[in-house]
């Protein structure tokens, strides 16, 4: 894994004391524990906006999740759509089937790898997604309104921030 030059990324030392009597007298607050504030607040987020698409579109969150990849990036195969989304390959692959079964994306052999299936938009999938697209944006930009300018500049800042922090906890030792 690189690293962008700019950002250096801390020794390896495990996040776990290794002493017993350390774990003893720390308690995990949820409340306060940020990797499931992220994911509840992400949750929350994703079911409030798809109330505005799954009724009227009848796409469930994985399904969108995986149309608004290939809208951006056509011609990917379902474990590109999996690492682009940080979903799981199940869920990758049940959408991707209804989907495909509802029309919205189609599969297509890889040209130069018979194993790899590629996958796209229909013109069906398209008209969804230029649909969904513009409400989607607003419905961000709602949420993102009780936010200053500088507010949400410091935001994206610190989302990218961690974001590229995240893949050196995989090679951390739990202790």
């Amino acid at each position: 894994m690189t690293f962008p030059p700019s950002w250096m990324p801390c020794p390896r030392t495990s996040p776990m004391p290794s002493e017993p009597t350390r774990l003893e007298h720390r308690r995990l607050d949820l409340d306060r524990f940020l990797p499931y504030r992220l994911s509840v607040l992400s949750n929350r987020v994703s079911s409030e906006i798809a109330r505005h698409y799954s009724d009227r579109f009848g796409l469930t969150i994985p399904e969108w999740r995986v149309m608004a990849v290939l809208g951006q990036t056509p011609h990917l195969s379902a474990r590109d759509v999996a690492a682009r989304t940080a979903m799981d390959k199940v869920q990758v692959s049940r959408a991707v089937a209804s989907l495909v079964e509802g029309r919205r994306v189609q599969r297509r052999d890889d040209a130069g790898d018979g194993r790899v299936t590629r996958l796209s938009l229909t013109a069906k999938g398209r008209a969804i997604y230029d649909q969904i697209v513009p409400l989607a944006l607003n419905l961000e930009a709602v949420f993102l309104s009780t936010l200053t300018r500088e507010e949400r500049e410091t935001l994206d800042r610190l989302m990218r921030k961690l974001s590229e922090r995240v893949g050196s906890l995989i090679t951390l030792p739990l202790e």
